[in-house]
């Protein structure tokens, strides 16, 4: 004992010289004689903390504290080892702290305990988290253990409970907002599952409910109880909609209803709380509810949808409930004794008012405005018992469909069945649909009352239902049998009663029928008000059975028999229409009052469109007088009820089959059939029947009467509408040999003629397109007076005149002398002073007469066909202002001539409002205004108004899509207004719904590219227009420009070894291009770099003769620096061109004018890299036309300028290297020679340099410099992947020669030099070839035929290799077939040639 003493001194000894590691060593031997020594743990712990060793001084201190739990020592120094952790070890922080302060408790020092409870939650709140925080406030709460000991000297438990209330409520919403926009991006995560997922994993472990609960028992403020009674129930809401079907969800669910109808019980005014009580509740019978509920329902929310329903129903006569006054009458002697008691209401200055309707007319708005927007299955349940009430079965059927709809969602939101108000919903659905259009819905309406009487085969209605479609059916026997059984459930249901009564007189037991009915109509009438329309039914039905029982004429014709009890009925119900029906028949067969028969069937028609009999009387009455748009209008109204069908398909169709099937060979009954056909749409089957009566033409045609000339104008008007518009002109013309002054035929072959030529123009025949719009015009001329007044006449002028506009490269094939003829000299015509003012337009160009330049003519030629046009929609406009939709057409017509004009003046016109663009929009405005609900009108004055007014605009595309929101040009618009606008989310919003509608829509593809290229996505902008270029028409100018623009960009970034096939199709579409728009010239520039490097220099130097004359002359007109920098750069493309097809001379001059223009002293607008590189192409280009023209020094002394201006541009320099070698002379070898080393030593990588090196190193016999160039041969073989085939083979015909020559080779190391070609190039024939001409035998033949096989699979599009190069390899195999095809490939190749000569001759 002494030495332990001893030791544990000599411990405190050393803690005090801070000798702790001395100190752990002796508390530890102390520990090991006597594990229970509580102080050297103490001890131990003390020292391990000094050594910064947390985990082992807590363990230490959790050792000394199981040894004495009730000392304080142990624990303190666990908190001041938890405290310098921070938030790490918060949690044990609590424990320590709850255990020391509960020792201090027990030892009565309370002001030690608080203090150590303080410390620690002001710990809590300064270090850890928002969560953590909460967790050590359970420490000061009634829960915790140390608490009795803390009451009074910390907050109110309420206080403390509201802080963790609203800290758990912003972390969980927190937390569920993070996760699920974590959660959302994955892939095939839907946003509600997602929701629904997260809101589940948090609520399950979520202790706010608890939270609640405590401070609503805790809280003495009813304000703040209140409040989170109200917070608490929709917190349990909540969880209830999240959670799965389940005993869980059952619990919620118990939970919610109970909360809910507490608040109720007490009135507080809690929305949520009052819907739960009243909707949630499944009563079979309305009168379940409580009406004092539903009335401060109303009460506390009027402004409620439910509260509308509610207030209309029950000031109704069908309510069950009993009347607002008769409550208050048996409230009135309890409420007196209270009279001295002020409500909580009449404090803060009175209650809440609800509206009661006074009319039937204010009741049903009332209601319906509700019902509308109403989320409430109590709500459906009203209105379906009220609309059935006033027999709506239209509107009820449509209702109930959506409260099943919304039913099957609260059951899942709830869990619970709803299966009485399930079977409400069903029998209200049913009965309307008995009713409905009967008898349509009578199988979906028995079902409905079959599922009813599964579960409840007592169900009154469902039996009533039955029996109401046994009645319509007229399975009388039946009927009586559900109608009897449901009597029997309710004998005091008058409407059962006279039901069961009225379906005995259908089945023809008059008598009875007539004897239960009487006994009914005393009953009825003891009620009162409450059944007006079921009395005015049985009076009427009592009164048929009368005319029935008795049908003498003397019977009927009596006023006191059935005549009273219909005049009854009326009484009882003046919009009973089956009375009138029978009046009207009494009137017309009995009384010979044929004008107050009219009336009565007129009323009845009115009333309902179920009495038939009214209806036909009716339109056989109108029929009489001729009336036959009366007899239409009641006919549809009566076809439109259901109640009458016609035969399915049209009836002329059935009409001339039927007569077919009598006469099949009847001429007349083919054309109406093929008629009738065409009318419908059906136009391959209207084919089919014409060409059947054509058929009959040839074979009975003296047996046909009449002209057979319509058949062909039929067919002509099927062809057409399948878009087959040459055959249609075809017979149209032969129609017109014949008929000369037929005014439709004429219209419908010039309208046809002008949708050709549009239709061809989209599939890119612009010469077909020219040629059909003069035939139009030529036509015009000739055609019939009659139709020079029509709207359609002028139309087809004015559409074939745009023609021209269209396709401006041939504008100059216009037709002014016709023009002028159909349009007139006289510029004073009414018809032209519209908008005159505005756009300016008139006769005067059209029909000016002289000469003019060849600049000056394409502009004259387009403006005449522009304005031809806009003078033709205005005398369309002018016939056709006697209606308002063509006057609303010919005002967009001509609106997009006006448009069409503005489009065609130059660009710098363009960029401002012209005099054609403000008359457009007028224009467009003023069709808008005839017409504002035509979506097209819209969009086209957003189009229009885009760069003048983008507000104006944006309005107008808005408006468009709100009519027709599946208008892919409207999308298209708007993206292009908002790029325009700079607004890319929008414009790619507006972008992919464009494409969604029509996916394809080239424009809407043009704009995402569009987009993609500002953003810097260029190869997604390039895939983009070239998909936008597939799908586009042949007349879509942008979708062209835009996607040669790209495709070129492409070919100057990527390696030269492009394949020539991907360069035909942008030059198929600048071509037709330059036909569309011939004055842009950057169009046919561009178009000559893609026939440049395709070899098409001839048709190249065309264009550009034309572009340098074109550009010239404008500078020369207007001195513009745009003009002469398009003019230099197109002079440097055309010596290129020149210099390709052979003509030096004219290539140096070219050059040399293009030097000088792109020389730093002239006025262009030339950017530095631009005139680097024009110059550095007109050096090279006259250089090399010098060189090719003999003068050698010339030629030297251009590259050498080439070379000074590019900086020793390596390729230049390799020109003037062969060059100088060409010359013959030491001196400019040995120059040659400097060059090309100085390119090596600039350039380590230019292949072509290090060839030509290799090359002179052969031809001087140099060994160093053929070993130093067969060196770096090796290395760019083998290492570079930049090479392309050719550079390739080149690399290894070098290395071939160096070998060759090489004194010292064998013929194996030349064989292993092209051996090696084929280990490191397998995939490409030149390898392959050389070995072929290396070997002999059958393997040479297995090489040549190696190489032939990996050529064709090396061409495009698997490959890169050009015709030359699969030419060489079928040249190769020595076989004559093989060499025919190869000069197929690449004629102009001489090997082809010289394999089929060597082929032929050695057979």
């Amino acid at each position: 004992m002494s030495s332990t003493k001893a030791l544990l001194k000599a411990v405190g000894e050393s803690i005090k010289q801070h000798k702790f590691d001395e100190a752990i060593e002796k508390a530890k031997e102390v520990i090991q004689k006597d594990q229970n020594t509580y102080q050297a743990h103490i001890f131990l712990a003390f020292c391990l903390d000094k050594k910064n060793k947390p985990d082992e001084s807590e363990a230490a201190y959790l050792n000394a504290a199981k040894l004495k739990a009730k000392d304080s020592q142990a624990w303190q120094g666990l908190i001041q080892l938890y405290q310098k952790q921070g938030a790490k070890k918060l949690k044990e922080y609590q424990h320590a702290a709850l255990q020391l302060a509960l020792i201090y408790h027990e030892a009565d020092d309370l002001l030690k305990c608080q203090d150590v409870v303080d410390r620690f939650v002001d710990f809590a709140r300064t270090h850890g988290d928002r969560q953590q925080y909460v967790d050590a406030l359970d420490l000061v709460l009634p829960e915790s253990p140390i608490y009795p000991a803390l009451e009074g000297r910390v907050p109110h438990p309420a206080k403390t409970y509201e802080i963790q209330a609203q800290i758990v409520e912003s972390e969980e919403k927190k937390k569920i907002n993070t996760l699920i926009g974590e959660r959302r991006t994955r892939i095939g995560a839907r946003v509600n599952e997602v929701t629904l997922e997260v809101k589940r994993e948090v609520f399950h472990q979520s202790r706010l409910g608890y939270v609640y609960g405590q401070l609503i028992n805790w809280t003495t403020n009813d304000d703040i109880r209140r409040t989170y009674e109200e917070k608490l129930l929709q917190y349990c809401y909540d969880r209830l909609l999240v959670w799965p079907a389940g005993e869980q969800k059952t619990q919620e669910l118990n939970t919610v209803e109970k909360l809910a109808n507490d608040m109720v019980i007490i009135k507080h005014p809690f929305k949520l709380a009052w819907d739960i009580a009243i909707d949630w509740k499944d009563n079979k019978y309305l009168q379940e509810w409580d009406v004092g509920i539903l009335r401060e329902y109303c009460t506390h929310f009027p402004d409620s949808d439910l509260s509308r329903v509610v207030s209309g129903f029950l000031s109704s006569p069908f309510s069950p409930f009993p009347r607002e006054n008769e409550v208050a009458g048996n409230a009135s002697l309890s409420a007196t004794g209270d009279a001295e008691e002020e409500s909580e209401d009449d404090e803060e200055g009175g209650t809440a008012t609800t509206y009661i309707p006074l009319t039937e007319e204010d009741r049903l708005l009332l209601m319906t405005e509700g019902i509308s927007s109403a989320d409430s299955l109590f709500a459906y349940r009203l209105m379906g018992e009220y609309y059935q009430h006033l027999e709506e079965h239209e509107s009820n059927a449509e209702l109930m469909r959506k409260a099943l709809d919304y039913l099957k969602g609260e059951h899942g939101k709830t869990g619970r069945q709803f299966q009485n108000t399930r079977d409400a919903f069903s029998l209200c659905l049913g009965t309307a649909l008995v009713f409905y259009q009967s008898p349509r819905h009578h199988q979906e309406a028995k079902a409905l009352f079959d599922h009813v009487l599964e579960h409840d085969p007592a169900s009154t209605p469902a039996l009533i239902g039955v029996g109401l479609i046994y009645e319509e059916e007229e399975d009388y026997d039946e009927a009586i049998d559900f109608l009897g059984r449901a009597m029997k459930r309710a004998p005091d249901n008058l409407r059962v009663r006279t039901e069961a009564a009225w379906v005995k007189a259908l089945k023809g037991d008059y008598v009875n029928s007539k004897a239960e009915l009487e006994a009914c109509i005393p009953l009825l009438k003891d009620q009162n008000q409450t059944n007006k329309d079921l009395l005015a039914q049985t009076q009427y039905r009592l009164g048929s059975c009368i005319w029935n029982l008795d049908v003498s004429k003397a019977a009927r014709k009596s006023r006191d028999g059935a005549y009273a009890y219909f005049l009854d009925a009326l009484k009882s119900n003046l919009n009973y229409a089956p009375a009138y029906t029978s009046l009207g028949i009494y009137y017309a067969d009995f009384a010979k009052d044929k004008k107050r028969a009219r009336r009565c069937f007129q009323k009845a028609v009115e009333l309902s469109s179920s009495e038939v009999t009214s209806a036909e009387r009716l339109a056989k009455s109108f029929a009489d007088d001729g009336d036959w748009d009366r007899v239409e209008l009641v006919a549809q109204r009566i076809v439109d009820s259901g109640k009458v069908r016609p035969p399915p398909g049209s009836k002329p169709i059935v009409s001339f089959q039927a007569a077919l099937r009598i006469s099949p060979e009847d001429y007349h009954s083919w054309v109406g059939l093929g008629e009738s056909y065409y009318s419908s749409g059906r136009y391959i089957a209207a084919t089919k029947a014409i060409l059947n009566a054509q058929r009959l033409e040839g074979t009975a045609g003296e047996h046909i009467t009449g002209d057979t000339w319509f058949s062909k104008f039929l067919l002509a008007n099927i062809r057409r509408e399948l878009g087959e518009f040459d055959d249609a002109i075809s017979l149209y013309r032969e129609v017109i040999d014949q008929r000369r002054d037929e005014e439709g035929v004429a219209i419908a072959l010039m309208q046809t003629l002008v949708e050709s030529a549009w239709d061809v123009i989209e599939r890119g025949l612009f010469g077909k397109s020219i040629d059909l719009a003069k035939e139009t015009i030529s036509f015009a001329l000739k055609a019939p007076e009659a139709i020079k007044a029509t709207f359609n006449y002028w139309k087809a002028i004015a559409d074939a005149c745009a023609v021209f506009s269209i396709v401006q490269g041939q504008a100059i094939k216009f037709p002014v002398e016709d023009i002028s003829q159909l349009i007139g000299s006289d510029d004073a015509v009414a018809e032209y002073q519209l908008l005159k003012d505005v756009d300016g337009v008139g006769t005067g160009i059209i029909c000016a007469k002289g000469l003019f330049s060849d600049d000056e003519k394409l502009g004259v030629d387009l403006t005449r066909c522009v304005q031809a046009s806009i003078l033709a929609h205005k005398r369309a406009l002018h016939v056709a202002s006697n209606d308002i939709h063509t006057h609303a057409v010919a005002h967009y017509n001509l609106g997009w001539a006006e448009f069409r004009a503005h489009a065609c003046l130059p660009l710098h016109l363009r960029k401002k409002s012209s005099r054609y663009l403000k008359a457009s929009v007028r224009c467009f405005k003023r069709a808008i205004e005839l017409e504002a609900g035509n979506s097209e009108f819209w969009n086209s004055l957003g189009v229009v108004t885009s760069e003048i007014n983008p507000s104006v605009s944006q309005h107008s595309f808005v408006r468009s899509l709100h009519l027709n929101e599946r208008s892919v040009q409207a999308w298209t618009n708007l993206g292009t207004l908002a790029l325009l606008q700079n607004d890319l989310k929008l414009a790619n919003e507006a972008f992919t719904r464009a494409q969604s509608t029509d996916p394809d829509y080239g424009h809407a593809w043009l704009g995402q590219g569009l987009i993609a290229l500002l953003l810097g996505d260029v190869k997604e902008a390039r895939g983009l227009f070239t998909h936008a270029m597939d799908i586009s028409e042949s007349s879509s100018g942008a979708t062209k420009a835009h996607y040669s623009v790209s495709v070129f960009d492409f070919i100057l970034t990527s390696p030269p070894s492009v394949p020539i096939a991907s360069l035909i199709q942008p030059i198929f579409a600048l071509s037709q291009l330059r036909g569309l728009k011939p004055q842009e010239l950057a169009y046919g520039h561009l178009c000559t770099l893609f026939q440049e490097r395709t070899n098409d220099n001839a048709h190249a130097v065309d264009i550009l003769e034309h572009i340098c004359a074109t550009a010239e002359a404008d500078f020369e007109l207007t001195d513009s620096a745009q003009s002469l920098k398009q003019f230099a750069l197109a002079k440097t493309d055309l010596a290129r061109s020149y210099l390709a097809v052979g003509s030096y001379e004219k290539a140096i001059e070219a050059g040399e004018l293009a030097i000088t223009l792109s020389s730093d002293e002239s006025d262009n607008e030339l950017s530095q890299d631009e005139r680097r590189k024009a110059r550095l192409s007109a050096h090279l280009t006259v250089g090399l036309a010098q060189y090719y023209n003999e003068d050698v020094s010339e030629a030297v002394a251009c590259f050498e300028a080439a070379l000074e201006e590019s900086n020793n541009n390596p390729d230049a320099v390799c020109l003037l290297a062969q060059i100088l070698w060409a010359t013959g002379s030491e001196e400019s070898r040995e120059r040659a020679r400097e060059l090309l080393f100085g390119v090596i030593e600039s350039s380590p990588n230019h292949v072509q340099s290090v060839l030509l090196l290799g090359v002179v190193g052969l031809l001087d016999d140099d060994p160093d410099t053929l070993e130093a160039v067969a060196l770096e041969l090796q290395t760019l073989r083998a290492g570079s992947t930049g090479l392309s085939p050719s550079d390739q083979s080149k690399v290894g015909e070098v290395l071939k020669a160096i070998a060759a020559l090489d004194k010292n080779a064998s013929e194996e190391s030349i064989l292993r030099q092209v051996q090696t070609d084929t280990i490191l190039y397998p995939h490409l024939p030149h390898g392959w070839s050389e070995l072929a001409l290396s070997s002999e035998g059958e393997q040479a033949n297995i090489a040549a035929e190696m190489a032939l096989q990996v050529a064709r699979k090396g061409v495009p599009p698997r490959g890169a290799l050009d015709a030359e190069d699969l030419a060489h390899a079928y040249a190769g195999t020595g076989r004559p077939a093989d060499a025919q095809t190869g000069i197929m490939f690449a004629p102009w190749e001489k090997l082809g040639w010289g394999a089929l000569a060597e082929a032929i001759h050695g057979r």
